[in-house]
């Protein structure tokens, strides 16, 4: 009996230092992995770095393709940014889309007694306090996917597919560029959609939103969504901030998130400025077919 116990002993001992060997060579295995990643993207320069990441930022952010998705692969490669580099870039693409509309917010905040602009502002007014609230009720009850490549190009497929569906369902329809409060409510609650699935891109979201809600003409449409956003985004900018705060300070030098965010606000001005010439005259299937172009690659690449 006593022999038989020393023998389970024994076996126990050597099982526990076979799980223990086994664990060490995982650890081994994950730091090499991690060695070999970092020194793929130490290849590229910071500077560099710091220039694609914002160049990337201002092209995707205001354009219907997910510029959470972009991001999301740029950084598997390039090595992943401190939250507040992110909040900084980000930053930088509202201030573009700020100064490009200047005039329209000037005149809707100092001639707010004229009928039109109280009316446009007050339809903002609901699309944001719509977002706000249910994007707090998301957050709390932990409503939000996470930004893994997986379901970012699920969702990417998705909204191209929708794109070519609203554009389809809006082409026999009557140009309109009336901002009505039903426009306003589908955009404010298509934001919240856009923030609990990465990858579907928050313009997307919202000009399609607004075009189905029977604003179809597509300048007046992305307009409406880029002017809804700059109050979300400097709301979820200032949000990430004071996450990041803590901890962002001491991974990020103030001249990486200074370049990041002049490089982000210059791109990001450019592709706005494009992008309503652009839908002047042309539809948004373009980014349909790239979205799902893009998604499929993605699943290609994890699969």
């Amino acid at each position: 009996m006593m022999m038989r116990d020393i023998g389970d002993a024994v076996q126990h001992q050597r099982q526990a230092q076979r799980r223990e060997d086994h664990s060490q060579r995982e650890s081994v295995t994950e730091q090499i992995a991690a060695q070999i990643h970092d020194e793929e993207s130490s290849c590229m320069p910071e500077t560099l770095q710091i220039i694609v990441l914002g160049i990337i930022e201002g092209i995707t952010e205001f354009l219907p393709i997910s510029s959470t998705g972009h991001l999301l692969i740029a950084e598997h490669w390039l090595g992943r940014r401190s939250d507040l580099f992110n909040v900084a870039i980000q930053a930088g693409a509202i201030l573009a889309v700020v100064v490009i509309f200047w005039q329209r917010l000037l005149d809707m905040l100092l001639r707010w007694r004229d009928a039109a602009h109280r009316d446009y502002l007050a339809k903002l007014t609901l699309a944001f306090a719509i977002t706000v609230i249910g994007g707090f009720t998301a957050k709390q009850l932990g409503l939000e996917l996470p930004e893994t490549v997986a379901p970012v190009a699920l969702a990417l497929i998705v909204g191209g597919l929708v794109i070519l569906l609203v554009e389809y369902f809006v082409a026999g329809k009557p140009v309109s560029t009336e901002v009505t409060w039903s426009v306003a409510f589908w955009v404010g609650a298509c934001q919240i959609l856009a923030a609990v699935f990465p990858g579907t891109s928050r313009s997307a979201a919202t000009i399609f939103a607004a075009m189905l809600a029977g604003l179809t003409a597509r300048p007046a449409a992305a307009e409406f969504a880029f002017l809804v956003g700059i109050p979300t985004m400097f709301a979820a900018t200032g949000y990430e901030y004071l996450k990041a705060r803590d901890t962002g300070f001491a991974q990020e030098s103030i001249s990486a998130i200074a370049i990041g965010f002049v490089v982000s606000a210059i791109v990001a001005f450019i592709a706005v400025k494009w992008l309503l010439r652009y839908v002047q005259t042309h539809r948004f299937t373009v980014f349909a077919w790239y979205r799902i172009a893009a998604g499929l690659a993605l699943l290609a690449i994890v699969g």
